[in-house]
Formats: C-alpha cells, structure tokens, sequence
C-alpha cells in the first residue's frame, strides 16, 4: 500500500496506524522500511464506543507502552530519523502530552476530548443514527439539538497549549522536541514496580525532526512523464518485480488536469509478461492498459476511469486460467476491466462503481460491494456477495448453487433490458480481449444463461444502476448479430 501511494503521489505524506500491543515495536520498524512518513500507536482508550464489544473489551494496550516500544526500536534500528511518530487514544490533557513527548511523540491526535468540547455525551450510539446531541446522525430532529460551535473546540486547544507551556516551564524546557527521550524526568507512583521506569540513556535522545527520506519512484513519475508519453513502444515487457504499473502515470495526468495541462489524447500501453502486485492501481480516465500474460494481486486497485485488459491466448481462456491473483478491484470507483481468464479470492472486494467482467473467481467474490457490475462467465467461490449492499453481479446459471450467502444476496432473472446491457458489456469484453468465452455466449441464439445477484435490499433500480456503467462504454461496431430471444427456454450453457 505504501508503494502504490508513493507511486500515485511522490509528494504525499503517508502515514500508517498501528494498534499499541507487544511487538508493535518491530512491525513499526518494517512500515519505516516501507517508506512510511508518520506512524501513529493508538491506545485502547478513546473513540466513542460504537465498534462492537469484540473491538472494545481486552483489545490493545496503553499508548504509553506502545510507544515507548516503538521508539526505542527505531532508536536501536537507526530509523527513528526517517519518520514522525504520531500517539493516539485518549489524549485530554497537558500532562497527557508531556509524557507522550518524553516517551518519543512528535505529534498528538485528539478525537475523543474534541467531541466532548462540542457537546458529545458519549452515549455510544454512533451507529444507529440515534445521537441525543445531534453529532453523530443524520435525522434533522435530532440534528436540530446540536448547539456546539467551532468556538468550543478552539478555546479547549487554547487552553491545553497554555497549560503545556506552562507545564514546559516548570521543566526547564522551550520546545517538545527537547523531551523526547528525557525519560528521568518521570518517576514511578506509590506500589509501581520501578523497573518499569527506563532509565535516561543519551541513545535514546534524538533529534524527531525529520529529514525527507529518498524514495524511489517509478519511471512514469512526473520527471519521466514526457518522456514516456513520446515512446514509440507498442509493446512493453513486464514482470513480476513491476510494480504499481500505471500508478505514476495517473497521478501524473491528475496533478496536470488540475493545474490546466490536461492532455486530450487517450493514453494506451501494452504489456506481455508478468506484472507484478497492483497492475493498473488507481489507473484514471483516459488510460487503458492491455496485459498479455498474467498479474498479481491488487489488479485495478482504487481504479478511477482507466481501463484493463488482461488475457493470455484462447486457449488459456478455454482451460480456465488463473490470469489475476486475489483482491482484484479493491475499492474501485469507476473504469472497466476485462480478464480473459480466472481471478482469484475477494473478486471486486468493495466495488462501489467499476464494470468487471471475468471468467471464474475464488472464494469471497464482490464482498462489500456497494456499486458497480460484474459479470462472472464461470466457476464461483464460496460465500460469494457476502457483504454485498449495493450494485450488481451477473453469473451462469449453472454455477449459483449453493455458493451464495443468502443472508445478503438473492438470485433473479434478468430482463429484457438487462440482456440488451449485458450483450453490450460481453462485446466490450471480446473487443478487448477475444475472449472465445464471450464469443459462444454472443453467438449463443436465445436468452443470455445468466441470473441476477443483488443486494436483499437494493436501494435504486436496476437501471439507475447500470445507467452510469453504459455511459462509459464506446459506441462500436456489433460484433456478432444474433437477436436476443428473452421467451426462448434454453439449457445452461458450460463455457
């Protein structure tokens, strides 16, 4: 993840949270590694209650030990310079600050103490949308009793830096900076063992200020871009070390959008080989990548308009190849992609807007779906559409049985509209990736042998759902005239 935010953006500050627990020291080595920019150890005090009672009671532990921890290991690693460390969970007070500052914090997060400034009563019901104080609702009645006012939220952080000043003084001390580390200036309360104090130790005071760690960026970053947009390649060679292809590219073109160099033309590359994890994250309109071999997870993750095309030969389409790794189509929002072959697990895991047409999925398929169409021309996993409250999915008849969590998908036939939709869909599929699949199923006289998954609740209609799927599709050629007959009764067809 962090790869792939770097790539997007090479300017972002990125930041990780980690739970405060035993070991956190040493995985929060691993995310400075990384290239992380601020770590954050959060407690387990603070929020409003709301998680369920598994996430609340026995989970994590103070922030105090965590950071700590935390800070010594970068201290011993030679990390600590790299990164900021951010504490949570919590924090109310002066003396809260203080201490986070001598135990390693360069900066503090307030969520709890800042609701309760604005009028929070903590009465835990964050999620039910039934808020006394009108905060944490959406009901104009309840929202109606809210009476807090940004003034509320100033004057408590006035007073709190007033008190740190003040507290800064009695220590001898100008800035936080000059804390870290300083752990003799704490001492152990009555029936505390002392050895849970550290001693002071010159290794562990240093410096938080941060000096920009050099990260490397992927050849489509903006010094490149020019460069790449005037290849004359047709084809590219990829393989599995490539990661984050397309990444660059479309944070480049957003960054250009924004500042009124946008480009006109449509942007395509081809690729043969073995991408490597995230091919085509965050690829954005106007962009189409088209991949002839095979990719690893995280393909179109966070797709935003692009296009991707993924196929490895007829043959591979007939034998059922597995062309895509897992969590495909992570939180996309919008764009197409095309897979001549098998993905694997969590299929269009949190889809909320892309079109999705592959030939068999694992285990999981559209979990967390809010929006979107996805069409499966094969084999399904179990628990498939569990979670699913929003959006459409499309599959075989001969392969619904039994692979479905009834408890939030139900099957249906389709309409008349629907086969019209989905013939439209299948031509893009074989346009971009002659998909023999999607050539039977074209050629196929009768009704299309598929069924509706959708949501038990569905807020919208069918229509409103694909509405905005059809508006990306490009007007071409029919592929394969064959009028659909949606009265004609038909044996499911085995692709």
């Amino acid at each position: 993840m962090i790869h792939d935010l770097r790539a997007v953006n090479p300017y972002a500050r990125i930041g990780v949270k980690l739970v405060s627990g035993a070991g956190v020291g040493i995985v929060a080595a691993g995310v400075a590694k990384a290239g992380a920019d601020v770590i954050t150890i959060s407690g387990h005090n603070g929020g409003t209650g709301s998680s369920p009672l598994t996430s609340i009671k026995n989970t994590g532990l103070p922030w105090e030990i965590g950071l700590r921890e935390t800070h010594d290991t970068l201290v011993r690693a030679g990390l600590r310079s790299r990164l900021s460390l951010r504490v949570d969970g919590g924090l109310k007070f002066a003396r809260d600050i203080i201490l986070a500052a001598i135990l390693g914090a360069d900066e503090f997060g307030f969520g709890t103490a800042s609701l309760l400034a604005i009028g929070c009563v903590m009465a835990r019901q964050c999620h039910l949308n039934t808020c006394p104080v009108g905060i944490a609702t959406q009901d104009e009645t309840l929202r109606a009793r809210f009476a807090g006012k940004p003034e509320m939220v100033v004057a408590y952080f006035r007073y709190l830096a007033e008190e740190v000043r003040i507290r800064m003084a009695e220590l001898g001390v100008r800035s936080l900076t000059e804390l870290s580390g300083w752990y003799d200036l704490l001492a152990t309360r009555s029936g505390m063992d002392a050895l849970l104090i550290v001693p002071i130790s010159e290794s562990r005071r240093v410096a938080p200020q941060q000096e920009p760690a050099l990260h490397a960026t992927p050849r489509e970053a903006s010094i490149h871009f020019a460069e790449d947009l005037a290849s004359g390649l047709k084809t590219q060679p990829i393989h599995n070390s490539d990661r984050s292809v397309g990444a660059g590219m479309s944070g480049e073109l957003m960054r250009r959008n924004k500042n009124g160099r946008a480009l006109y033309s449509e942007i395509e590359r081809e690729y043969h080989g073995s991408a490597g994890q995230s091919f085509g994250a965050f690829l954005t309109e106007g962009v189409t990548l088209r991949l002839r071999g095979e990719a690893n997870d995280y393909v179109g993750k966070g797709l935003s308009g692009g296009t991707i095309a993924v196929s490895a030969g007829s043959a591979a389409s007939r034998r059922g190849d597995v062309l895509a790794g897992n969590t495909v189509l992570y939180g996309a929002t919008s764009g197409q992609l095309y897979i001549a072959g098998r993905a694997g697990e969590r299929f269009a895991v949190r889809n909320s807007g892309a079109l999705a047409v592959v030939e068999g999925v694992g285990q999981h398929g559209c979990e967390y779906m809010t929006g979107g169409v996805a069409l499966v021309l094969g084999p399904l996993g179990l628990n498939f559409g569990s979670g699913m409250t929003g959006g459409l999915a499309y599959v075989l008849r001969s392969e619904a049985d039994d692979v479905l969590h009834q408890d939030f998908v139900a099957l249906a036939e389709i309409d008349a509209f629907e086969e019209i939709s989905l013939r439209r869909v299948l031509e893009e599929h074989v346009h971009f990736t002659s998909s023999p699949r999607g050539s039977r199923l074209l050629a196929r006289p009768g009704a299309l042998p598929l069924l509706r998954v959708q949501p038990i609740h569905l807020q919208g209609t069918i229509e409103a759902t694909w509405i905005p799927v059809l508006g990306k599709l490009k007007d071409r050629d029919v592929l394969i005239t064959v009028p659909p007959d949606a009265n004609s009764s038909q044996p499911a067809l085995h692709v």
